[in-house]
């Protein structure tokens, strides 16, 4: 009689749903999964050693480029890191401004999870509607750094400079007519935060139009109820952060937890999830949109009334102001040395992390008193959550490992490092 063996397949490094480089090894009965063995490195680019030779405002456009969806939280736990150890805490409207840009940048990677998570279970008008919400998010990142994705904003000591006090606005062109471009600026009129307001007001409408289209219709349960079930107990020795270890229901957030910044003024719930299934993890990432919003709006209201500087004004560590320098030598002295050699921090060891989008996004530096980082280590939350791919997925069909990539979130930026 013939022998009847597991067959390999390959899934990924090219499949769309493969999100980026991944390749995954499954060993499959029939067409139910024995083993996963996800295969990383494939974008790998030495970052936290190449951190190692360039100074530290160099190495700020490096953390951009990590997770590519969650770019300003991933600066954040870099710039916490650099401000402990030089022992210095940035302006409050410098505070309120990156943690009004922290939840922008939830809400970006959300929306472009929940996309991704949508079209990879053959959702596409989810896709299209999220992709919409997100044009105006990176308009407001372009707005405040002059880049669409990789803002490079936060600096140690502060921001790179306070909110624009104009929108910049669509101009009426051979594929814009001059009625689609007064449309496309109605909300353009004011300032930034103007923008983010109405953004802000809008937005809850828009989140319910994503539980229309996904949370009870029944293909998207059928694909997402009990599959990639993940206990509390499991999750917590797992190392899970984030949606995956709230959404099994345990309630950890840093933000409540270890509150940084001004997070404990702010008034905000934590969704946590009941079944640990991909299901209630959606919908906490869904809740977690609104909740955002709640934070933006309080931002917002905040930042309106209280005016100031947004960063330190030790020139040691952050440049003097532009007019200053073309003025005064001193003022020149300063900017050039800073941009030439860099600050130098004190010899010692720090680890920051923040609450990012997909859990808890830690930066370890060691400094030995120079200009330059002597190590930095990065804690990537979705190459925890890529780790328990195998047991997440033993005794799935090939389609659940679909599904159960698309809410691990995933981004090979970070893996890979």
């Amino acid at each position: 009689m013939a022998e009847i063996r597991n067959y390999t397949m390959n899934f990924g490094p090219q499949h769309p749903a493969a999100h980026g480089v991944l390749r995954l090894v499954l060993e499959l009965d029939g067409e139910v999964i024995q083993r996963a063995d996800p295969h990383i490195g494939l974008l790998h680019r030495a970052t936290e050693k190449l951190a190692e030779t360039r100074t530290y405002l160099q190495n700020v456009p490096y953390f951009d480029r990590f997770d590519y969806t969650t770019m300003m939280c991933n600066e954040h736990a870099y710039v916490l890191a650099v401000e402990k150890l030089l022992g210095i805490e940035p302006p409050i409207r410098a505070q309120y401004i990156r943690v009004m840009f922290d939840e922008i940048t939830r809400l970006l990677s959300h929306t472009f999870a929940l996309a991704a998570h949508g079209l990879d279970l053959g959702a596409m008008t989810v896709f299209l509607y999220c992709f919409r919400e997100r044009e105006d998010l990176l308009d407001v990142y372009e707005a405040v750094s002059g880049a669409r994705m990789h803002a490079a904003y936060y600096r140690p000591g502060g921001v790179y400079r306070d909110l624009p006090d104009r929108m910049p606005q669509y101009q009426p062109s051979r594929f814009r007519s001059e009625a689609t471009v007064r449309e496309l600026n109605k909300n353009r009129q004011g300032s930034v935060l103007d923008f983010i307001e109405d953004f802000a007001e809008r937005f809850p409408k828009h989140v319910d139009d994503y539980e229309t289209l996904l949370t009870e219709n029944r293909i998207w349960k059928q694909r997402t109820v009990g599959v990639g079930v993940v206990s509390a107990e499991r999750a917590i020795e797992l190392g899970f952060s984030g949606p995956m270890l709230r959404g099994s229901g345990v309630e950890w957030d840093l933000r409540k937890k270890q509150p940084y910044l001004v997070y404990d003024r702010l008034d905000f719930d934590v969704p946590v999830g009941v079944n640990g299934d991909c299901y209630d993890r959606y919908l906490c990432r869904i809740e977690e949109m609104r909740q955002s919003n709640r934070v933006i709006k309080q931002c917002v209201d905040w930042l309106r009334k209280n005016p100031g500087p947004v960063i330190v004004d030790d020139h040691k560590v952050a440049p003097p102001a532009r007019v200053a320098m073309k003025s005064n030598m001193e003022e020149l002295i300063h900017h050039f040395k800073l941009f030439t050699e860099g600050m130098y921090v004190p010899a010692g060891e720090a680890y920051a992390a923040v609450e990012h989008p997909k859990g808890e996004f830690g930066v370890y530096l060691v400094s030995d008193g120079a200009n330059k980082p002597y190590r930095m280590k990065v804690r990537s939350p979705s190459f925890i959550h890529l780790s328990a791919m195998d047991e997440l997925s033993r005794g799935h069909m090939i389609a659940d490992a679909v599904a159960i990539i698309g809410t691990l979130e995933i981004v090979f930026g970070e893996i890979d490092r």
